[in-house]
């Protein structure tokens, strides 16, 4: 084959691999369709993955050891960019965790948007338990994404903060922790 038909074989697989790749990748994720956003959103995918696993291996390891009584809230925590660089268009993150026996919080405020995450054992209707919460608290929830395994689910919401909103992430997290009462 020609050089031409290699690199024009090539293109082909490319592009079909970016459609496959875009497909098992929920809408949220990628925004656009070029190959750049495309690569992009399955990054951010694979890391909100990974964030499962690592959730699930330390919800085992809790199971394991004594639980404790109640919530125990985790310090801020800055956050720098996963590249290292602070150019303008990297924010600093504010992060803070509140851990139980019952479900792992966490919350990232990034400009006006904040990341919740939760994982915690199956609950018939604690989604409408957080999002009341939330809604109580003047936040706008913009995403959910709910995933599960077992019996274990994981909610992660993206909320814009209202203009009324005067807590801090660790608090929230303690907010959100609370409704899992």
């Amino acid at each position: 084959m020609s050089h031409i038909a290699v690199e024009r074989n090539r293109r082909k697989q490319m592009n079909e691999h970016l459609k496959v790749l875009r497909s098992l990748t929920p809408c949220f994720y990628v925004k656009r369709g070029d190959q750049a956003s495309i690569i992009g959103g399955v990054i951010e995918f694979i890391k909100e993955l990974h964030h499962v696993l690592q959730s699930l291996e330390s919800t085992k390891k809790r199971k394991s050891l004594s639980p404790s009584p109640g919530p125990s809230p985790r310090p801020f925590k800055v956050t720098p960019p996963p590249d290292g660089s602070f150019g303008f268009d990297h924010v600093k993150e504010l992060s803070a965790c509140c851990n139980s026996s019952i479900a792992d919080v966490e919350a990232k405020i990034s400009g006006s948007n904040v990341i919740l995450r939760t994982i915690s054992r199956r609950i018939p209707g604690q989604v409408t338990k957080i999002i009341t919460t939330l809604e109580n608290l003047s936040f706008e929830i913009i995403h959910l994404n709910i995933s599960s395994m077992d019996d274990t689910v994981l909610y992660s919401f993206v909320i814009k903060i209202g203009l009324e909103c005067q807590l801090s992430v660790e608090e929230l997290a303690i907010e959100v922790q609370h409704s899992f009462n």
